[in-house]
């Protein structure tokens, strides 16, 4: 091991003393971890995902939460190592769920799925307790029943779990309001059986706040019990050595995270954290949810956002890995061929809509058409507008649309939409009418125009680069003309009242006054420029407001999730760098996936400079795109940008 490999291992060792990583349970870094993936960083669900619950039957791994508002209801994941997310089903339709409000903040909260008795259940609250039932994740669910209740155990609340004794006999972990914790068996029709267990003690005096999402685990004979603290923040466990409602058998150990350590870290104050798993392996793991926020800093309008987090044990006292912006050893499993978690692009070729879009309104579930316009999904607004949505997950992306619409009156728009979850904070780049056909973007009191090219149809764009927003439209989708000075999306990404009714920003597609057609949806468009700086995952790398950078003489890498390479296959990729070193580009992994690129750049380390790079294998759709540094590349290279070119 060389000098500089040894100090990047001692400063990972450093972070496992620390507490932030588990020597006894994570392999020590090697020269492998520069070359391969073998971390990851949080969070592994970006955007907004609250209340996770998480499920382990077999080797796959299943999620799920609360969906408010959003429709269809509560999406479940699916995952083989726990670092890459999918969505594999949707339980409830809005047609299914027609006594569920879908004003927001109120629809469906919890979304705990478990599986016991042969089957795989979700519980959920949605003016009581109800539960749907499957033989597969994947479905059919089977219509909601609803879950009885009587007079001793009292109203079930809106935030419960489901626990599975050692001996398969499930419970329900009852949550309502800030003084109830209580505990009931579940018979195998799915509703509760036997005798209350009280557990109303537990937050008598608020000493956790709301003592709200209430998890358990089994382990070593003794049952933990973790209550949350509150939307913002904190997270206890409690254990005994028998499920009873004696106080005086349960023992409080306090907080159930490691104090945080890494100045940098945004996702603060993780809670809400699902029931602890034990892999093969003998590591314990938990999923749980943080608003991201920074000195100076707010994303708070993005969610709860979901982060993946070791569980070290101290005897028979656990502890949740305290966050950090510093890489993390994954789970030793499978990716599985998943991508990580991005927003999705749809060309609509298909005649049933993609899982990972959600309407924000019954009414507008049922305002699209995948059958009209071959090729196209067509929305079609009744009073006001309608809309097709899915979970901003990135702060850096480009989103692409081309939409049909021959605008007549200043009420008739369509194009790209960002928004809140009341709607009552958006963004809206559009092709309209004003004087005369128009292109705008607009949010607010900020406005940019100008006049549309002729025709009814017209390809828009949209670039984040943080809370910079700018606009964009062309005729051919290649040649693009912009709108002019970026709009500053912070009061949408900042925090919202009521906490941007309990959900996060979404982006899509709306129209409103009348129909327009949607040829596309694309994100994160592989034709515009891709800064370095939003990667999801790195290693050995760092990154600033001018680019990434190695931080050791073995290379390093980092990742852009989901990168639309079209239908055909580019013909090279332009990267922007300065200084002198090797670079590869590679596609899904470093070690299973495809080398797409090299590139060898010889600039100087102050200057720019772009290098075009032919491709070496084909490749379209989209893709996490690895960027390697190779070995003895010098630290002073950085890259900067890049783009694949037709």
């Amino acid at each position: 091991m060389n000098k500089h490999l040894r100090s990047a291992a001692l400063l990972i060792l450093s972070a496992i003393n620390a507490g932030q990583v588990n020597a006894q349970d994570q392999p020590k870094p090697d020269a492998s971890f520069y070359r391969t993936v073998k971390t990851y960083v949080n969070p592994v669900l970006p955007g907004d995902h609250p209340d996770p619950t998480l499920l382990k039957v077999g080797d796959d791994f299943y999620h799920c939460g609360s969906t408010f508002h959003f429709n269809p209801y509560l999406p479940i994941y699916h995952s083989k190592d726990l670092v890459h997310w999918k969505v594999i089903s949707r339980v409830l339709t809005a047609a299914d769920a027609k006594w569920v409000n879908d004003r927001p903040s109120t629809g469906i909260w919890q979304g705990a799925i478990t599986y016991f008795y042969g089957s795989y259940w979700i519980y959920f609250s949605a003016g009581g307790q109800w539960f749907c039932k499957a033989s597969s994740p994947k479905g059919p669910w089977s219509k909601p029943v609803e879950v009885k209740t009587n007079r001793e155990t009292g109203p079930l609340g809106y935030d419960n779990s489901i626990f599975v004794d050692d001996d398969g006999k499930p419970y329900m972990v009852i949550k309502n309001g800030q003084k109830v914790n209580r505990l009931q068996a579940l018979g195998r029709d799915g509703q509760l059986t036997d005798k209350v267990i009280n557990l109303d003690w537990i937050n008598a005096k608020l000493q956790y706040s709301w003592a709200e999402g209430p998890v358990m685990c089994k382990r070593n004979g003794y049952y933990y019990y973790f209550p949350a603290g509150d939307v913002s923040g904190g997270q206890y466990v409690l254990r005994a050595s028998a499920l009873t409602s004696d106080s005086t058998k349960w023992e409080r150990l306090g907080n159930f995270f490691k104090p945080i350590s890494d100045a940098k870290v945004g996702f603060r104050r993780p809670n809400h954290i699902a029931a602890p798993i034990q892999l093969k392996d003998g590591t314990w793991w938990t999923i749980g949810q943080s608003y991201e926020r920074y000195d100076g800093d707010d994303w708070s309008g993005t969610g709860r956002q979901t982060g993946l987090y070791p569980v070290m044990w101290e005897d028979d006292r656990p502890w949740g890995m305290a966050p950090t912006t510093q890489p993390i050893v994954k789970p030793q499993l499978p990716q599985g061929g998943i991508s990580w978690r991005s927003v999705t692009s749809d060309r609509f070729d298909n005649e049933v809509l993609g899982l990972d879009w959600h309407f924000l309104t019954k009414r507008a579930s049922g305002n699209y058409s995948l059958t009209a316009r071959k090729g196209w999904v067509r929305l079609t607004p009744d009073s006001g507008s309608t809309h097709l949505m899915q979970k901003e997950t990135d702060h850096w992306y480009t989103a692409v649309t081309k939409v049909d619409l021959d605008a007549s009156a200043p009420d008739q728009q369509a194009g790209i939409y960002l928004t809140n979850g009341d709607q009552k904070v958006n963004v809206k780049l559009f092709t309209g009418f004003d004087n005369g056909k128009k292109i705008i973007f607009k949010m607010d009191t900020a406005v940019r125009t100008t006049n549309a090219p002729a025709g009814s149809t017209v390809w828009l764009k949209v670039e984040r680069n943080l809370h910079m927003l700018t606009g964009y439209f062309s005729i051919n989708g290649q040649n693009w003309t912009s709108l002019g000075a970026p709009i500053d999306a912070r009061p949408l990404d900042k925090v919202q009242p009521n906490y941007n009714s309990w959900v996060g920003t979404s982006l899509g597609l709306f129209a409103q006054g009348k129909p327009a057609d949607f040829d596309l949806f694309i994100c994160k468009d592989g034709y515009s420029p891709i800064n370095a700086a939003g990667y999801s995952n790195y290693f050995g790398v760092d990154r600033d407001a001018a680019g990434v950078t190695t931080t050791t003489d073995n290379g390093g890498w980092f990742m852009i999730s989901g990168v639309d390479l079209g239908t055909t296959s580019p013909s090279a990729i332009s990267l922007t760098a300065a200084g002198k070193g090797k670079l590869e580009v590679w596609v899904d992994d470093l070690q299973t996936g495809k080398l797409i690129a090299q590139a060898s750049i010889n600039g100087s380390s102050g200057g720019n400079k772009k290098v075009i790079s032919k491709l070496l294998k084909k490749v379209t759709g989209q893709h996490d795109v690895f960027v390697r540094f190779l070995p003895e590349t010098a630290k002073s290279l950085m890259a900067k940008e890049f783009s694949f070119t037709r």
